[in-house]
């Protein structure tokens, strides 16, 4: 992750993952089915038992800690939050999750490339005001600086999930790669709140086969959208507003950002639209697993 800019164009990622035969998620495609869900219309979800698509998300400060090989989940790790059983993990998919099923009239907000302070604390006191939960998916150079977000955002209910280490072009890396980006990120994550992520989304929205094998293996199923605000490009915060508005519907999971550049408008906007959607009869709801 470096600044807002990634260093290829958009449409040159989305180009070169599709030559390289990934999975590059787009919101009208077909989703999945996927299970049970909490949170009902016009009700907050309970607590929890996602980028995507836009520009890598900004640099951590310059002491963050460099990505390490890692060994995580392959071992036993009982130095902290040991596990009281064994989970099962969660099956080998194809593609990810697009939207949600059997979920009445609920949506889902999901923030990438977080946890930044300069946005992430008031994206948070904009859903505790209102009562509603979310899916962070974090990077892992940013986790490992902003920790005590990490827990704020555990002790407020939210899902955290797993946006990889540095914001890679995954079906660039060598699997070995993939799962340190992966298994690094969990393990800043389940040392900070005592649970490991259960979903990843992959940046970019490019998936290979590779990391819905190693994804699986470290227990997370994967998750994408349905609505792209394309907040990354600051379209103002209106747009922002009207891009959700328009795509709200029973099951859409909206992708937006709380790091990565300015994300002073993505701010703003969901100060908007939230009340908005609340008004208009939907909830606000996260995945169960």
């Amino acid at each position: 992750m470096k600044n807002d800019q990634p260093l290829i164009g958009r449409r040159s990622v989305l180009r070169l993952a599709a030559a390289l035969g990934v999975t590059v998620t787009a919101g009208a495609l077909a989703a999945d089915r996927l299970g049970a869900f909490d949170g009902a219309p016009g009700t907050a979800p309970a607590p929890p038992a996602p980028s995507g698509a836009a520009g890598p998300a900004a640099g951590p400060p310059a002491s963050a800690p460099r990505l390490r090989p890692s060994a995580y989940r392959l071992q036993p790790m009982t130095a902290y939050a040991p596990a009281t059983r064994p989970r099962a993990l969660p099956p080998v998919r194809q593609r990810p999750f697009l939207s949600l099923t059997g979920v009445g009239r609920s949506m889902v907000l999901t923030f990438d490339d977080g946890p930044d302070p300069r946005y992430t604390p008031d994206i948070l006191a904009t859903l505790r005001r209102h009562d509603c939960r979310a899916v962070f998916f974090v990077c892992g150079e940013m986790a490992a600086e902003n920790r005590d977000l990490l827990r704020e955002m555990a002790d407020d209910g939210h899902v955290i999930g797993n946006h990889s280490w540095s914001h890679p072009l995954v079906p660039r890396l060598r699997p070995s790669r993939i799962r340190d980006e992966l298994g690094s990120t969990s393990e800043v994550v389940e040392r900070a709140v005592g649970a490991a992520p259960l979903w990843y989304r992959a940046p970019y929205g490019a998936w290979n086969r590779h990391s819905f094998e190693i994804g699986a293996e470290l227990g997370m199923e994967p998750l994408a959208w349905s609505v792209d605000t394309l907040d990354w490009k600051e379209p103002g915060s209106g747009t922002i507003v009207r891009r959700v508005l328009d795509g709200a519907g029973p099951g859409v999971i909206v992708l937006s950002h709380d790091a990565g550049g300015d994300r002073s408008q993505s701010v703003t906007a969901l100060r908007r639209y939230l009340p908005a959607l609340l008004a208009e009869g939907y909830g606000i709801t996260v995945p169960r697993r």
